[in-house]
């Protein structure tokens, strides 16, 4: 599997929202009980969340090597996404899927 989203060709966008305060819990959550399960998802390439403190929104954003690997994993991704979102003490308001036009993170890994 490549590392940092070489080779991912799809995104999903999922939008969530809570209370700030949370917010630090909610990453923990995702990181520790979220993400192992979304590596193991065949095409899964790449994940970047992005949170915003003052509004308690968090935009999480996968990678995936295709549409095809992106629209295959959508049961799953919709169960975790709402696991994520109970963990985190907050809901989900969007879910947008783009095509992947440009992505270079390196070694970038935040955790």
């Amino acid at each position: 599997m490549a590392e940092g989203g070489e080779g991912a060709r799809a995104a999903r966008v999922s939008v969530l929202e809570g209370s700030p305060e949370s917010l630090d819990e909610g990453t923990r959550y995702a990181q520790d009980q979220i993400l192992p399960q979304v590596r193991q998802v065949s095409g899964f390439k790449g994940v970047v969340s992005l949170v915003d403190r003052e509004r308690g929104r968090t935009k999480l954003i996968t990678l995936w090597e295709s549409d095809e690997a992106l629209r295959a994993s959508e049961e799953q991704a919709n169960q975790l996404r709402q696991r994520a979102a109970e963990g985190a003490a907050s809901r989900v308001v969007g879910v947008e899927r783009y095509e992947v036009a440009l992505a270079e993170l390196g070694q970038l890994a935040i955790r």
